[in-house]
C-alpha cells in the first residue's frame, strides 16, 4: 500500500513530493479572488473518477523537496497567504510545513478531504469530503468550509447534505459543480440553494478565467 511504502516520509513530514507550486488567484470557496501561493502535494489513495488533478496520485512520479526550499520559493513570491493542496495533504505530517509558514508569517489555508488526522495549525481549512472515502471525525471539527462537489444530481445533494449535519455550527457551506458536469448541474445547483439557503455556490472561478 502508497501509505506503507511511504510511511516514514509522511511521518516525518519535512520533505514532500511536490506536484507543483506557483503564484496565482486562488478560484474557489470562500477565498474566491485571494492572490495565493499554491503547493500541490502528491499522494493520493482516494481516486475520485472525475478528478482534475490525476497526476498527483502517484507521489512516485514527483520530486520530494524538503519543506524549507518549498517555504523560501513561496516567501519569494509576493503572497500573502499559501494553499496547501494536493493529491491528499492529509496523508502527510503537515507540522513542519506550517511551522515554517508561521515563522514568515504568511496566512496557511488546507484544501483537504479529511479522509485522514488533519495535522498542523490552519488559518483556513477547506473540506472537500468524498465518497469514495469519508473524512475522519476530527475533520469535521476542524472545517471552516465544508465545499461538497456535485456531479451526479441524482445522488450528491443528499451525500452534501448528510456532511453538512457532521460540522460545526460556524463552517460556511458551498455547493460546487464538477467542472465536466457544470452546463448540465448549474440550474440545478442554483435552484438547490435558493430553497436551502444556508449553502453557497462556489465557481471554479480560475476555469473561467483561463489561468492556473
Amino acid at each position: 500500500m502508497m501509505r506503507d511504502k511511504y510511511k516514514e516520509i509522511f511521518e516525518a513530514g519535512t520533505d514532500l513530493p511536490l506536484v507543483e507550486d506557483f503564484y496565482t488567484i486562488q478560484g474557489e470557496g470562500y477565498h474566491t479572488g485571494k492572490p495565493a501561493y499554491f503547493i500541490r502535494i502528491g499522494g493520493c489513495d482516494i481516486g475520485c473518477r472525475w478528478c482534475d488533478s490525476k497526476i498527483s496520485w502517484n507521489p512516485k512520479e514527483h520530486r520530494l523537496i524538503s519543506v524549507e526550499e518549498v517555504v523560501r520559493k513561496a516567501v519569494e513570491s509576493p503572497a500573502k497567504s499559501v494553499v496547501v493542496t494536493g493529491g491528499e495533504p492529509s496523508l502527510y505530517n503537515l507540522e513542519p510545513l506550517c511551522t515554517e509558514l508561521k515563522k514568515h508569517n504568511i496566512e496557511n489555508f488546507l484544501e483537504t478531504s479529511g479522509a485522514y488526522e488533519i495535522t498542523g495549525e490552519w488559518d483556513w481549512i477547506c473540506l472537500s469530503p468524498k465518497a469514495n472515502k469519508a473524512p475522519v471525525a476530527s475533520s469535521y471539527k476542524k472545517a471552516n468550509e465544508l465545499k461538497f462537489i456535485i456531479f451526479d444530481l441524482e445522488k450528491d445533494f443528499a451525500l452534501a447534505e448528510e456532511h453538512a449535519k457532521l460540522v460545526g455550527d460556524d463552517c460556511l457551506l458551498y455547493l460546487q459543480s464538477e467542472w465536466s458536469q457544470y452546463v448540465h448541474n448549474i440550474k440545478a445547483i442554483v435552484e438547490y440553494v435558493k430553497n436551502n439557503p444556508k449553502w453557497n455556490i462556489s465557481l471554479q472561478s480560475h476555469k473561467f478565467m483561463r489561468i492556473p
